[in-house]
């Protein structure tokens, strides 16, 4: 299976100014999915199309003579060589700022024109509809079997990660993909997103933590409210000036007090999800976006795969992790921190798609990040520092209970790889971030040192919960906020680029 491009002979208009570019991504968009929904409208309420109904998604394409111009400091916004290179686009409402940038890196880099049209692409009629509208639920058995012949349906074979794992091997003939995603795979993720989170995409954030804790949840929740209270704390609310909003699974909305032009606009709105998801999303926005955006993502290595696959059509711009972890050595302490610099990958639910003898190198300025946030939070530095956080390696498992196979066995491979810490997620993130170009990080708490007979019992832990949950969401959130202070050009990395390279981000 290979996903599909527009062909070269489709016709296209040119544009040189982004912003018009855009805006005609927009107006074609539009008009195919309107197209969509007033034909399957009709047709729930009995009329039967003359023939078969099919909208197709717009696309972008430049083909570019040279590449002697571009800047080689540059990890996105330029093609690997001359040629033709295209996608297929959707969601042009939730992705104009993201369009925006990369047409304008094209123009800037290329200067060439940028060309827009429509593809051959069909939009299936399930992506028609972006607010999840179950769209067989007033169909009887019988007219439910004849949307097939009427309507475009998902298609695998245009939806795989072929680009992203590069495999994928362009037709005689057909352009290069320009970005790593389809439109149909960022659309089947987006409704999976809000599926497993309870939020619309739309409220995803830039920079988004993991926790494997509801714990961890409960301290982001109340630091994200406790920002959006009026305040006369100059502190606080100098802080708290650069969120807008607080969003909880449901989509119930906290405005920030601090901004509001009046009471009433400062008052919640939207309703608090009856049943959380699988995998709640909490989001603590700015308007740009780059906010902070926090996942329980549960226990698992496949639950850790599961959402970053589908977070990763939102292009963030980095992701890390925070959780809990086995301390494997005995100068550790419950409570200490573990900064991962290396990963042992024995999760294994990525080897078909990143290769177990891939490396997943740890990413500088994220490190430095991370280190300046705990230096930050704790008030210690240099020497004193290394009391209560260590870098090494992080193993990762498959198997939650590995203490009762006979722990001899793993214990040579962990001290063979200098782990320090063990655990079911980490690994898994990071290699996806690896694998998607998303910056990624890793910063774990010991709460458990199974090796030396501090076994995660009941009190134990719930000492643990009191003592370090707030301090280590504190830390994850100042890190973000460096991040986001250092700037893009320092945190996207040459590092996770591949030799042909699509030009977005």
């Amino acid at each position: 299976m290979t996903p599909s491009f527009p062909s070269l002979t489709e016709s296209a208009e040119r544009f040189d100014d982004p912003e018009r570019a855009v805006a005609r991504v927009k107006e074609l968009y539009a008009g195919q999915i309107d197209l969509l929904r007033r034909h399957f409208n009709a047709y729930v309420q009995g009329a039967n199309p003359p023939q078969r109904i099919r909208a197709c998604y717009p696309f972008v394409r430049v083909t570019s003579a040279t590449t002697t111009r571009i800047d080689t400091r540059l990890s996105y916004g330029f093609v690997a060589e001359p040629g033709t290179y295209a996608t297929t686009l959707t969601r042009p409402a939730l992705y104009e700022r993201y369009y925006r940038e990369q047409f304008t890196l094209l123009r800037r880099n290329l200067d060439v024109p940028l060309e827009i049209g429509l593809s051959h692409h069909p939009i299936p009629i399930h992506f028609a509809f972006p607010d999840d509208m179950h769209v067989e639920a007033e169909l009887t058995p019988d007219r439910l079997a004849r949307m097939r012949d009427l309507f475009d349906l998902p298609d695998l074979a245009h939806m795989d990660d072929g680009i992203v794992n590069g495999t994928y091997q362009s037709p005689a003939g057909e352009p290069q993909p320009l970005a790593l995603f389809t439109a149909p795979r960022v659309d089947y993720s987006l409704l999976r997103l809000k599926h497993y989170t309870a939020t619309s995409p739309e409220q995803f954030q830039n920079y988004v933590l993991f926790t494997n804790y509801q714990f961890y949840i409960d301290e982001f929740v109340r630091l994200g409210l406790e920002l959006m209270q009026e305040t006369d704390d100059a502190g606080q609310r100098h802080r708290s000036m650069g969120y807008s909003a607080f969003v909880e699974p449901g989509n119930h909305v906290t405005p920030n007090a601090n901004l509001a032009s009046s009471a009433a606009a400062a008052q919640p709105h939207g309703h608090r999800a009856h049943r959380l998801p699988q995998m709640p999303a909490y989001h603590l926005q700015r308007p740009d976006g780059n906010g902070i955006t926090m996942v329980n993502i549960g226990i698992g290595p496949s639950n850790a795969k599961t959402i970053t696959d589908h977070i990763a059509v939102l292009r963030p711009h980095v992701w890390i992790m925070l959780g809990h972890c086995a301390g494997l050595r005995n100068t550790q302490r419950l409570g200490d921190y573990v900064l991962a610099h290396g990963y042992v990958r024995e999760d294994h639910v990525l080897d078909a798609d990143l290769p177990p003898w891939v490396p997943v190198p740890p990413l500088a300025e994220v490190q430095v990040a991370l280190e300046a946030a705990v230096a930050a939070v704790t008030g210690l530095t240099g020497y004193d520092l290394k009391m209560v956080m260590r870098t090494g390696t992080v193993a990762t498992i498959d198997n939650r209970n590995w203490e009762l196979r006979d722990y001899r066995e793993p214990l040579q491979r962990f001290s063979q790889s200098r782990a320090i810490a063990l655990d079911m997620e980490s690994a898994t993130i990071a290699a996806n971030g690896f694998r998607f170009r998303v910056p990624y990080g890793t910063l774990l708490c010991v709460s458990d040192k199974p090796l030396h007979g501090a076994l995660k019992l009941p009190g134990m832990a719930d000492q643990f919960y009191r003592d370090q949950v707030g301090q280590h969401v504190e830390i994850g959130m100042a890190a973000m906020e460096l991040l986001r202070g250092n700037g893009l050009e320092r945190l996207h990395s040459r590092k996770l680029r591949s030799f042909a390279e699509v030009a977005f981000q």
